[in-house]
């Protein structure tokens, strides 16, 4: 991820939990909120009600793999955190990159094409 770092702490994910703006659809729930750096930073959440390990590092591998290929189009500054929903444990790849999209043009982050 190139514009990108990882959400590692647990205190980083609560703040945006508590303080950040979400928005859902059937598959993930995307929660946002400014990080005033040069920079986004992503968290992935795949609880254990999800499946095995199997599952949950398969969907988590999607979910950076599909932000990876259109960070660019992304708007900088931005902690994002996405929670996976039971129903994204059979999802294809299209599924999870069309709804990690359209939660982030809910959320006006991504950036407008000229």
């Amino acid at each position: 991820m190139k514009f990108s770092e990882s959400l590692k702490k647990n205190k980083d994910f609560h703040i945006v939990y508590n303080y950040g703006d979400s928005k859902a659809d059937s598959y993930l729930v995307m929660y946002v909120r400014p990080n005033g750096l040069n920079e986004n930073r992503l968290g992935i959440s795949v609880s254990k009600k999800i499946g095995n390990s199997v599952v949950r590092h398969h969907l988590t591998r999607l979910i950076r793999e599909s932000y990876r290929l259109s960070e660019e189009r992304f708007h900088i500054g931005w902690d994002l955190v996405v929670v996976v929903r039971k129903r994204a444990a059979h999802a294809t790849y299209h599924q999870i990159d069309e709804s990690l999209l359209k939660l982030a043009g809910l959320h006006n982050l991504i950036r407008e094409e000229i």
